[in-house]
């Protein structure tokens, strides 16, 4: 005999809470039904009090058609707008009939009470002070003893009775009033704010897409500077030693046969510019794209360049990698390791460090390249031209950096060593 599975007990979900409208709907719905009913029973417990058999015969029929008119409105209702006449037509039957019950036992003012809850959705608003006036007589009426009033003393009870019910329902239709403009004013103010929001999002999106515009265009302007540069030095190098080589070749040709010495000569001179000139075609190579990429993203070409530099220098270096790394777009790891070969090598060249640091930051939208070193250090403001050292210099950090909306920043003071930091935008790899 197989046992049933068990179960697991059952856990009832977070409720819906209700609204205070819905409240509202649940009450105007079923609401007139409870009290008529309240009021019939209170009102037949004090029949024999205050009614004859011929009032109580009325009071039954009025009841009924009470009902009846209630039944009416609960089908009605859903598809009548506030103030429409049907609406008019209702509170005007329902506010007569609870006069006459009224008239007949006081004790009917409770179904009264009901015109004082819903007067502003049922009548339209130049009617509204109306319908609480006249309820305030019926309410007056019944607190006073009944109407009509059947002494002198009874009739100044309801004179003041029926002033204090109709201050008291006109203060509290003006706060209503106030409450309802101001919850106006607080949804316009919250429509404005999201509206406000939508055109600061429509903003920002404009915003990052000009800056992702800004970006292309300064890669365009560096791709453009960098044939620019390409294009002198080929002319400035190659096209030039190769003039040389032609020249020199047209010389041997011409001498050959008269005179081998001097041949000789032009022929050393045409195979030094071919080297030179193949020197200068592996240096603009060599520029152009950085070898240590074709094999690593940028941090470990970055990683492999220092070790590189440290063991040909014998000097400490220490790389570190901080925030989440990623691939990175072609052009701004190009430009942060060759900003990074050059620092090394002028750490190498005019430093005489013990330790170098490398640190490259990743953060949000911008990476960053720290280089220091504890050599001895200079004054920026006296730094050598670049032409002087062999290499592109800080003057050509800062140009590279530039292309790429980057900047180079430089930190040091004789003695006290040196801080090369890049900042560039983080364009990822697609």
């Amino acid at each position: 005999m197989t046992s049933s599975p068990r179960r697991a007990p059952y856990v009832p979900g977070p409720a819906t809470p209700v609204t205070a409208e819905q409240r509202w709907e649940q009450f105007y719905r079923y609401g007139p039904y409870a009290v008529l009913t309240l009021a019939t029973l209170v009102g037949a417990v004090a029949a024999d009090l205050v009614m004859t058999r011929t009032e109580m015969y009325a009071a039954g029929v009025l009841t009924v058609a009470a009902y009846g008119l209630q039944a009416w409105w609960g089908r009605a209702r859903p598809r009548t707008a506030p103030g429409a006449p049907a609406g008019v037509a209702y509170y005007t039957a329902r506010t007569a009939l609870a006069f006459a019950l009224s008239w007949l036992n006081p004790f009917f003012a409770i179904y009264a009470a009901l015109s004082y809850f819903d007067v502003e959705p049922l009548l339209p608003k130049r009617f509204v002070r109306a319908g609480l006036l006249t309820t305030a007589v019926t309410l007056a009426g019944s607190q006073s003893g009944g109407l009509p009033p059947p002494s002198l003393m009874n009739w100044v009870a309801f004179a003041v009775l029926y002033v204090v019910n109709a201050t008291l329902a006109l203060f509290f239709w003006q706060v209503g009033l106030r409450e309802e403009e101001k919850a106006r004013v607080q949804a316009a103010t919250i429509a404005e704010l999201e509206r406000t929001n939508l055109r600061l999002e429509a903003a920002m999106a404009e915003n990052a897409a000009l800056h992702a515009q800004l970006l292309v265009q300064a890669r365009e302007a560096g791709v453009d500077d960098e044939r620019r540069r390409l294009a002198a030095e080929i002319h400035d190098t190659l096209a030039q030693g190769l003039t040389g080589i032609i020249a020199q070749l047209q010389v041997v040709t011409s001498v050959t046969d008269r005179d081998p010495q001097t041949a000789r000569v032009h022929l050393e001179r045409a195979a030094a510019l071919a080297r030179h000139s193949l020197g200068e075609a592996r240096r603009s190579v060599h520029n152009l794209a950085p070898v240590a990429l074709e094999h690593d993203e940028l941090t470990g070409a970055l990683k492999k360049t220092v070790a590189t530099w440290a063991e040909q220098h014998r000097v400490r270096a220490d790389f570190t990698v901080t925030g989440t790394a990623e691939p990175v777009h072609d052009e701004v790891a190009a430009t942060l390791l060759r900003i990074a070969g050059e620092a090394l090598a002028n750490a190498g060249r005019h430093a005489g460090a013990s330790r170098v640091g490398v640190t490259l930051s990743f953060m949000d939208d911008e990476l960053t390249l720290d280089v220091r070193d504890d050599g001895r250090g200079f004054d920026p403001g006296a730094a050598i031209p670049a032409g002087r050292t062999g290499g592109f210099g800080l003057g050509g950090m800062r140009a590279r950096a530039e292309r790429i909306a980057g900047t180079v920043e430089v930190e040091s003071e004789p003695g006290g060593g040196t801080a090369v930091s890049a900042r560039v935008p983080l364009v990822r790899q697609a």
